[in-house]
């Protein structure tokens, strides 16, 4: 694969915001070193949508309910 689209990550991943945590959830696993699930010489950010466009990470739940946890925590950070 020369570049990794969102589509191709769409493909595996449907909802675009899900998507965006899916991939900064991985980066930051990518980060404190655990190692990739594909072959390339990338920075983490793309091979985390490399190894999602893959099939190779996915949510371990319903992306609906990930999104919804995610913006509970945010809106309990907020004053």
């Amino acid at each position: 694969m020369a570049r990794v689209t969102v589509e191709d990550c769409l493909e595996q991943e449907e909802n675009r915001f899900a998507l965006v945590i899916l991939a900064a959830s991985r980066t930051r696993t990518l980060m404190k070193g655990e190692g990739a699930l594909v072959h390339a010489k990338n920075k983490p950010a793309v091979m985390a949508l490399r190894e999602i466009a893959a099939g190779k990470v996915r949510f371990h739940r319903e992306s609906t309910e990930v999104v919804q946890e995610y913006i509970n925590e945010v809106h309990a950070m907020r004053p």
